[in-house]
């Protein structure tokens, strides 16, 4: 793997856990948020998923 792809999967997994992280402290500040939120995090999970497909893909 080259060193961009490397790095761009590192920014990936930075930009998935602040995120991760938002969510969390959201749906623990505002607990009405909790159900539109999982919403969001399934889709956000099957994408995640569909990226490493095409990445084991190659």
């Amino acid at each position: 793997m080259s060193t961009i792809a490397l790095l761009v999967v590192l920014l990936l997994v930075l930009v998935v856990l602040l995120v991760l992280g938002a969510v969390g402290y959201l749906t623990y500040r505002h607990p009405q948020l909790a159900k539109p939120l999982g919403a969001c995090g399934t889709w956000a999970a099957a994408l995640i998923a569909a990226v490493a497909l095409v990445l084991a893909a190659r």
